[in-house]
């Protein structure tokens, strides 16, 4: 099962489309930048509020992956999250989201802590170096952000999902929150072990999420990582099992807003 889960993530979210600057629909625009970090360029998906424009406040920020998936079904590998969509219908919390793109090949090996015997990886803190010293600082001086970790988020499914607990768990003075969607802890099972050796402040929010169907170990992954964290004292948690979620797009877009609310609320 784990392989089949392997080649799921591995392929899910592999489509790209190369345009280097451009309006991609209202409130959603694109553009590139260097990452020292990972030697390569990167296209980031930078969505605004309805509001932005005619108003002078500042937002919170969600820092999300493969930002093929989120906005646009063409690009998306199987459908897309649509995170515009319900954040145009709210009024309140509105957040700035900004979707960073896989890099394809590269994928688990940016979104993965450690490296896996069989399927390599191993380069997430350089990835998440990337977001904290290079993209970050660019977004909070181009727009108006609330930059304090308290309102930044970092968010993503599958091994988006390792990524993003991994970054709030190690990066808790930038990344005050987490949506760990369907994450890939199967993986990288030292995560556990971080988090048993980790300070972890309470402050931190975490919201997990899980399919029914995703996979033998998943639920009980989950569940585990959940008690660890409630172990050491960790409050704002909250853990969802969804009867008969499949690990796919269609899960993390039916729940991105229940976990955003939760999240902002």
């Amino acid at each position: 099962m784990k392989h089949k889960l392997f080649f799921i993530l591995f392929f899910a979210l592999f489509s790209c489309k190369n345009e280097i600057q451009e309006t991609v629909f209202q409130n959603i625009t694109k553009f590139t930048i260097s990452s020292p970090q990972l030697d390569t360029t990167r296209q980031i998906w930078v969505y605004l509020p309805k509001d932005y424009q005619n108003s002078e406040k500042r937002y919170p920020v969600v820092y999300m992956h493969d930002a093929q998936n989120l906005f646009d079904a063409e690009s998306s590998y199987a459908g897309e999250w649509k995170v515009d969509e319900y954040l145009d219908d709210i009024s309140k919390n509105q957040s700035i989201i900004i979707g960073i793109e896989h890099g394809d090949e590269k994928r688990i090996d940016e979104l993965t802590p450690f490296k896996h015997e069989k399927y390599g990886g191993g380069k997430g803190e350089a990835y998440l170096l990337f977001i904290k010293n290079t993209l970050k600082p660019h977004i909070d001086i181009t727009y108006r952000t609330k930059s304090e970790a308290e309102y930044t988020t970092i968010f993503g499914a599958s091994l988006g999902g390792l990524i993003s607990f991994y970054g709030a768990l190690k990066h808790p003075e930038t990344f005050g929150k987490a949506g760990v969607f369907s994450s890939s802890f199967w993986i990288n099972p030292e995560i556990y072990d971080i988090v048993s050796n980790t300070e972890i402040p309470n402050s931190s929010k975490f919201y997990f999420l899980v399919g029914e169907n995703e996979g033998d170990s998943m639920v009980p992954d989950q569940q585990r990582m959940v008690d660890l964290l409630k172990a050491k004292g960790i409050t704002q948690i909250e853990s969802q099992v969804v009867q008969d979620g499949e690990h796919n797009e269609a899960l993390w877009s039916e729940n991105f807003g229940k976990a955003y609310e939760w999240l902002y609320n």
